[in-house]
């Protein structure tokens, strides 16, 4: 799993809150992202969605498929369309060890994050995913909620003593 240091900054550009709920994440990794110039402009204005977006490996590369960025006004008739592939850049190591887990039945990559790093580089952090089912939605609800419960329960205590 590939982190960040721990001093690093980035600066969040989209972020895919459903996924958390929706699929059960596996492991996730850090990707380069290969744009034109009016989608990075178009990045840095906080115009992009990933809510429908996946990963799919094609021909030994990772591809960002369905990413939505949108044109970028003033960049006229050099403009890029909206919803196409996009390349994901990654070392070759990383990538034959996600393709191989990836290609496993029922797993998914999925985005979960579009961020700059402070060296104002565009990056993406895929996560390998297994969808959940109704039943495992409502349980991981119900966890989470009596944890908060329990963390609310501790502070009162807390305050009191």
């Amino acid at each position: 799993m590939s982190k960040a240091s721990p001093g690093a900054t980035f600066k969040s550009v989209s972020e895919n809150r459903r996924a958390k709920h929706q699929y059960e994440i596996l492991d996730s990794i850090e990707c380069g992202m290969v744009l034109h110039g009016s989608e990075v402009k178009s990045l840095r204005n906080g115009r992009c969605s990933i809510e429908e977006a996946y990963a799919r490996f094609k021909d030994g590369e990772l591809w960002l498929v369905d990413c939505e960025i949108d044109e970028y006004r003033q960049a006229t008739f050099w403009n890029h369309p909206t919803k196409r592939m996009r390349k994901l850049l990654l070392h070759r190591r990383e990538l034959a060890r996600f393709a191989g887990r990836a290609k496993e039945r029922g797993l998914t990559l999925i985005p979960l994050r579009v961020y700059f790093t402070d060296r104002a580089v565009a990056k993406c952090v895929i996560a390998l995913c297994k969808g959940r089912k109704l039943h495992d939605k409502r349980e991981v609800l119900k966890k989470n909620d009596a944890r908060r419960e329990i963390d609310r329960a501790i502070k009162q205590r807390s305050r009191r003593v």
